[in-house]
């Protein structure tokens, strides 16, 4: 594997190695403290981040390699119209790995055409985002211990949350899944996702306006924030925002093994109130993005 664009291009033997990696890290850090000594990652972020971007360098920073790079176009030279193209040629000359995350689909892709080294999408759009997903997969194996045999809640916006897209794919694979999409109708998740992934192999799937109706079912709850960046019309996101939250309320009637992810950045979708409630892994789940990331910047550069 040569760059990392869509979690599928990794297989689940891939994936299981390393999430077994990035557990070792977690618990011997100093035997990974020069790996990447002399490496340089370049992080270039034509759209904002804080998790992600920072994970990448702490994790870059944590192997004993550098970092250079922007964290948004307008400190870079596309605010003056230079071409991803271009601005790949040049960059992938003084590094030896990027990480990229760009606001139109496809952008890390075009990138890898022109690149010196390899690239990974660190989110395109409300595409794909495929270190997200493999966060999320870490802490699924961190907490429950397997990845097969789980019912897996999705719940807010389906339709434009690429971390939902990607982590539906990756887990489609595994045996004795079952999905419940939460949602309301205008977010619900897009067809070609559910026809691609969950119709297509033949996964059981329940779909629902309800949260609390379908709580009871779940093992792990995904909530995901209303994204006022993906619409167009003001009105809409207004309407819409609030339409989940969680609450201590809504998980009286949940297993008392469920764990709840969140990618994050939380808005006001999941109350603070739930924080304290041990099921809560979505800071957890962050931390863990360090380790995963590591992993994988070890193992595009070939490095055991």
């Amino acid at each position: 594997m040569e760059n990392l664009i869509d979690i599928m291009q990794l297989s689940t033997e891939e994936i299981d190695e390393l999430v077994k990696t990035g557990c070792d890290i977690m618990e011997h850090p100093a035997k990974y403290a020069h790996k990447c000594d002399g490496k340089i990652l370049a992080t270039l972020f034509f759209e904002p981040s804080t998790r992600t971007r920072l994970s990448f360098e702490s994790a870059m920073l944590s192997l004993g390699g550098q970092v250079l790079g922007f964290s948004s176009a307008a400190s870079s030279s596309a605010s003056k119209g230079e071409s991803v193209a271009d601005t790949i040629r040049v960059v992938s000359a003084y590094c030896d790995i990027i990480a990229m995350r760009h606001p139109k689909e496809g952008a890390p892709l075009v990138a890898t055409q022109h690149s010196l080294v390899p690239v990974i999408n660190a989110g395109d759009g409300g595409h794909n985002h495929p270190t997200q997903t493999l966060t999320d997969l870490i802490t699924i194996h961190k907490e429950k211990g397997h990845f097969d045999n789980l019912t897996i809640g999705f719940c807010g916006d389906l339709k434009f949350g690429r971390t939902v897209h990607s982590l539906v794919a990756a887990m489609s694979r595994y045996t004795g899944i079952r999905f419940v999409f939460v949602s309301p109708e205008e977010l619900k998740l897009p067809r070609y996702v559910k026809e691609q992934y969950v119709k297509s192999k033949n996964i059981p799937y329940t779909q629902s306006t309800c949260l609390e109706e379908v709580m009871p079912e779940l093992d792990i709850l995904y909530m995901t924030r209303v994204q006022k960046e993906r619409f167009f019309n003001e009105e809409d996101y207004l309407r819409l925002k609030d339409s989940y939250i969680l609450t201590p309320e809504k998980l009286e009637n949940a297993k008392e093994d469920l764990r709840i992810l969140h990618p994050l950045p939380r808005v006001n979708e999941i109350s603070v109130a739930v924080d304290e409630d041990p099921r809560a892994c979505y800071f957890k789940q962050a931390q863990n993005g360090r380790y995963i990331r590591m992993a994988l910047i070890m193992k595009l550069l070939g490095i055991q």
